[in-house]
């Protein structure tokens, strides 16, 4: 049951994650310094690579996820939807907010891509205590 949660929880914040993005999809292009064609669309798009890449991704950090929940004994909703929220905002938006810098990319870009990691890991934690 564990490997179905897991996949569910990955899968609820892999398709929020497309809502996300094609919702800030201009504004993130603006601050990612992305080259578009004249249409806006990304030079050199295309690839499924990111899609299939960030599915991956998201397998990996709900079955971590599911891991430190049990060890710890997460299981009620509300505590999901926390501890998950915590983890976007204390362990992986911070991490986005120091490559960002380096990279001397807008604050902006750490805004939108933090606040997926937020809202995606509070989405995973939501999920994974459910079942």
């Amino acid at each position: 049951m564990e490997y179905v949660n897991v996949l569910v929880a990955a899968a609820g914040s892999w398709f929020f994650g497309a809502v996300w993005y094609m919702t800030l999809s201009k504004p993130w292009r603006e601050a990612s310094g992305i080259e578009c064609d004249e249409n806006g669309k990304p030079k050199g798009g295309g690839s499924p690579m990111p899609f299939v890449l960030s599915a991956i991704c998201m397998i990996l950090v709900a079955g971590l996820m599911r891991h430190i929940f049990a060890r710890a004994g997460i299981t009620g909703i509300g505590e999901g939807l926390v501890n998950g929220g915590a983890i976007g905002l204390l362990f992986i938006a911070p991490w986005t907010m120091i490559d960002n810098a380096y990279g001397m990319r807008p604050f902006r870009l750490t805004l939108i891509d933090g606040g997926y990691a937020v809202i995606g890991c509070a989405i995973i934690g939501t999920i994974l205590t459910l079942f």
